[in-house]
């Protein structure tokens, strides 16, 4: 069983004989494979950047005041609004963290230049529920985008995958936990 990948070091200049047949080898754990890209739309990126920005500039030195007002009211071991602080201090920074690992791995596609008949990221997809003949409007986004209250579901949802490379006209099956629905698709369309 393998914890990691192995790599092998090597020196660019000679090495004496009696070391020159060794190599480093060394194993490192955790270490994980190529960043995937994320898709998301321009909006999506333009959110999640903005929220970035938010983060940096405004709750950051907000937080960092009232570490450093709460210091001020003595002993820091029964002191609440201080481990108060440092909770919220370390939510927002690992919030951060997110945030700069999504933006770095993201890939924005432009909806608008995306046309077609068939689904795919981007697509804005009107469902007909073949049961009750409710009518459903979702927008296919990234993940880090996905707001159902908005009407935009994940790519990586079980909905948007039944959805992927369908057409107008098309029947799909669902299992949700409620069991399984089934939608006709009405339109497809790139906003």
């Amino acid at each position: 069983m393998s914890l990691g990948h192995s790599f092998a070091v090597a020196w660019p200049e000679a090495l004496p004989p009696a070391i020159g047949n060794y190599c480093l080898i060394a194993e490192v754990g955790g270490f994980e494979e190529p960043m995937d890209k994320i898709p998301m739309t321009a909006a999506g990126y333009s959110t999640l950047e903005n929220e970035l920005k938010h983060r940096q500039q405004v709750e950051r030195p907000r937080i960092i005041q009232q570490i450093t007002d709460a210091r001020t009211h003595g002993d820091l071991s029964e002191n609440a609004e201080y481990h108060a602080a440092k909770e919220q201090q370390a939510h927002n920074e690992g919030r951060i963290a997110e945030l700069e690992d999504k933006l770095a791995r993201a890939e924005v596609i432009d909806v608008s230049k995306l046309s077609g008949d068939t689904v795919t990221f981007g697509a804005t997809v009107t469902l007909i529920d073949e049961d009750t003949d409710k009518k459903q409007v979702w927008q296919l986004v990234g993940e880090p985008e996905a707001d159902a209250k908005k009407g935009k579901i994940s790519i990586a949802s079980p909905l948007a995958r039944a959805l992927v490379n369908k057409r107008k006209g098309d029947s799909i099956e669902v299992v949700t936990p409620g069991g399984a629905r089934a939608y006709e698709i009405k339109k497809v369309e790139w906003r």
